[in-house]
C-alpha cells in the first residue's frame, strides 16, 4: 500500500509535469503562430515596397530624368535665341548709330563748323543715356 501511493504519488506527479509542458507547448505554439502572422504581413509588405522601389527605378526615375533633358535642351535653345536675338538688336543699334553719325558729320559739312559747336536738342534726335547712382 505504501509503495502504491509512492506509484501514484509519482504518477501524479508526472501528470502534472505533463500538464505544465503541454500548457507551455500551447503558448508556444500560439506565440509561434503569432509570429507566422507577423511574417506573412511582412512579407506582402516587403513585396509591395520592393514593387514601388522598382517603379521608382524603372519608371519614375527615368520618367523625371527625360523631363529635366528636355527642359535644360529647351533652355539652351532658349539661351542660344537670345543670343541671336542680342547679337541682331546690337548690329541694329550698330547700324542705327553709324547712320547718324555720318548724318551728323553730313550736316557739319554742309552747314559749316561755326553752327555745330554747340549741340541742337531740338534737332539732334540722338541723346546719350545716363545711368545715375546714388
Amino acid at each position: 500500500s505504501v509503495h502504491r501511493n509512492h506509484f501514484h504519488l509519482g504518477s501524479l506527479q508526472q501528470i502534472d509535469r505533463l500538464k505544465k509542458n503541454y500548457v507551455r507547448a500551447i503558448q508556444l505554439l500560439v506565440k509561434l503562430a503569432s509570429l507566422q502572422t507577423s511574417f506573412i504581413t511582412l512579407d506582402e509588405v516587403i513585396k509591395v515596397t520592393n514593387r514601388r522601389v522598382n517603379a521608382i527605378e524603372h519608371v519614375i526615375i527615368p520618367r523625371i530624368e527625360a523631363t529635366l533633358a528636355y527642359i535644360i535642351s529647351e533652355l539652351d535653345e532658349r539661351e542660344r535665341e537670345d543670343f541671336f536675338r542680342l547679337k541682331k538688336v546690337q548690329e541694329k543699334k550698330k547700324i542705327a548709330k553709324e547712320k547718324e553719325e555720318k548724318e551728323l558729320a553730313e550736316r557739319k559739312r554742309t552747314k559749316g563748323l561755326d553752327e555745330m559747336d554747340t549741340p541742337n536738342i531740338i534737332e539732334d534726335s540722338y541723346d546719350e543715356d545716363l545711368l545715375f547712382t546714388s
